[in-house]
């Protein structure tokens, strides 16, 4: 071996030790996190490797269908449940190795949560006022005057301060989730995590309680991340990720053009996810329609990988098609 090459070596394992750890500027960093479920003996991986990442300040949408880990991630997320392997970081804080006093601190001072129904995240004998002051008492060292007031100007900047005194009997479901946001931003949590929102509400209540979110994020700074399976919600993000056999699978992402004339345009496009082990999920409608199954062949470009179906058996050699 050549003095070069070991300078060479040198030079690429400096460059590795140095090289940033992945989702090092990130909020949210998960990185190939795993959770099985045991259940009479038989096990079922909900999240295999799954990795994502998401920078503070970011509005985004999970999606996926039953079954495909999104509500699993957000326990996760949420500090109601403890991954089996891998790594999930969010605003610093390692979910896997906190212990219960911290991991309730966790939830109490950096994340907030919104649930799909109306009745789990409101006590039914407080009023309004009264749910969102109640995180801030729970946590203490706040002044009364100060409880009432950060009470008063969420509620205010959620378009609801007219509910601050009814109890969530006396409001109507769209009233009952904006509260909710208002009681999951109180304590001014990093991240704010919501798990079908919209589930229960009509179209237009729905469009309501996503402005109300809109607004959090936009005035409050806080980093939203909401599990749906409206596509009218999914479609007002400007990041969607979809979650699929407990991986990542794709993202959608959106942003404004302006053309030639001055006009403004929302552009929406797709990419497939690479996770960390160099795994990529082919789009299904992909996939069938050029008859791929178990096996494809891979040809190196300069600038691209080519992916074709396994035609060997029948002798084809796909690059001379064209």
């Amino acid at each position: 071996m050549t003095d070069t090459t070991l300078a060479e070596l040198e030079q690429r394992a400096t460059a590795r030790r140095d090289r940033p750890s992945y989702g090092h500027d990130a909020l949210i960093a998960c990185d190939r996190l795993v959770r099985i479920f045991t259940t009479d003996g038989v096990e079922v991986q909900a999240l295999q490797g799954l990795d994502l990442l998401v920078k503070e300040g970011e509005l985004m949408a999970l999606v996926g269908a039953s079954g495909s880990g999104k509500s699993t991630l957000m326990n996760i997320l949420a500090g109601l449940d403890v991954p089996t392997a891998g790594a999930a970081k969010v605003a610093g804080c390692d979910l896997l190795s906190m212990d219960a006093k911290a991991r309730l601190r966790y939830r109490r001072d950096v994340v907030g949560f919104v649930w799909q129904q109306t009745a789990r995240n409101l006590l039914p004998y407080l009023t309004a006022a009264q749910n969102v002051a109640l995180p801030m008492q729970l946590r203490g060292g706040t002044k009364r005057k100060a409880k009432a007031e950060r009470a008063e100007a969420l509620l205010s900047m959620l378009d609801i301060a007219d509910c601050r005194d009814r109890r969530p009997h006396q409001m109507s479901g769209g009233q009952q989730q904006r509260v909710a946001i208002a009681v999951a931003l109180a304590n001014n949590p990093s991240v704010l995590l919501a798990d079908e929102p919209t589930g229960e509400l009509d179209s237009a209540t729905g469009e309501q309680v996503f402005a109300a979110f809109r607004r959090a994020n936009e005035e409050l700074g806080t980093t939203i991340v909401i599990v749906t399976h409206d596509q009218a919600v999914a479609s007002e993000v400007r990041r969607t990720v979809a979650i699929r056999d407990g991986r990542t699978s794709s993202e959608v992402l959106r942003r404004t053009e302006v053309d030639a004339e001055g006009q403004e345009s929302l552009v929406a496009r797709e990419y497939a996810m690479l996770d960390r082990a160099g795994r990529l999920q082919l789009p299904a409608d992909y996939t069938e329609t050029l008859g791929m199954e178990h096996r494809v062949m891979l040809e190196l470009e300069p600038d691209h990988i080519g992916v074709w179906p396994d035609d060997a058996a029948r002798g084809d050699d796909p690059k001379d098609e064209g």
